[in-house]
């Protein structure tokens, strides 16, 4: 390949990528939906995927009409309990596959981030281990726009120094598959085809996936 296109970051979505909070979100959203009587049930939850938490709760509540103020405070409790289930967090929570590829990753001289739309992004990070190993993290903070924009993204590439043509994401949404094709990134989908179906390469997940291997995959898109 000719150097401007040679992959030299690699931008990894949290959720559902590293490691499954996705579930601890589900649970957060669950309880704050029973208590509410609003109807939710894990199917009604993969529509929230890699979506903002105020989105994500405009899903659940529909039509039904809240305050401004309402809605802010069941947006605080659903972190609330999202962030009291992550304390429990450790490295043995990383999925398979995963330091095997940043091992790989590292020696191979590319760079790591991490685009989460998550607030809570540095302190998974953290409890995972994995802070030593990252590069840049670009979070819920980072930019106004969620996915599927493309800003998060943009402005995880542009803090490890790279062009958007060098760099690939790893995601799990449709969303965050469709904002890294809107950045001009090559797109790695984990997860089955019917959600990440729009990505480059599609993968059920990195177990016994080497950095090797996915380079050769990724090598023939372009």
């Amino acid at each position: 390949t000719n150097n401007s296109s040679e992959i030299r970051g690699v931008i990894f979505d949290l959720d559902g990528v590293l490691t499954d909070t996705a579930e601890y979100h589900y649970r957060a959203w669950q309880k704050l939906a029973d208590e509410e009587g609003l109807p939710f049930n894990r199917e009604a939850n993969e529509a929230l995927r890699g979506v903002s938490r105020r989105e994500s709760l405009m899903h659940i509540i529909g039509n039904r009409q809240y305050s401004e103020a309402k809605i802010q405070e069941m947006m605080d409790r659903k972190n609330r309990y999202y962030v009291e289930s992550i304390e429990d967090i450790t490295s043995k929570d990383l999925f398979g596959g995963v330091l095997q590829l940043f091992d790989d990753l590292k020696q191979a001289g590319i760079k790591i981030a991490i685009g989460s739309a998550s607030k809570n992004a540095r302190t998974v990070v953290q409890k995972l281990g994995i802070e030593d190993k990252v590069d840049a993290i670009a979070d819920g903070y980072s930019v106004d726009r969620p996915k599927p924009a493309p800003d998060l993204f943009l402005f995880a590439a542009n803090l490890l120094g790279l062009p958007p043509a060098q760099c690939v994401v790893v995601e799990d949404a449709a969303a965050g598959v469709e904002a890294a094709l809107a950045a001009g990134m090559l797109a790695v989908g984990i997860g089955p085809e019917s959600r990440v179906g729009a990505a480059h390469v599609v993968l059920p997940g990195f177990s016994g996936v080497r950095w090797d291997d996915l380079q050769a995959m990724l090598s023939r898109i372009r």
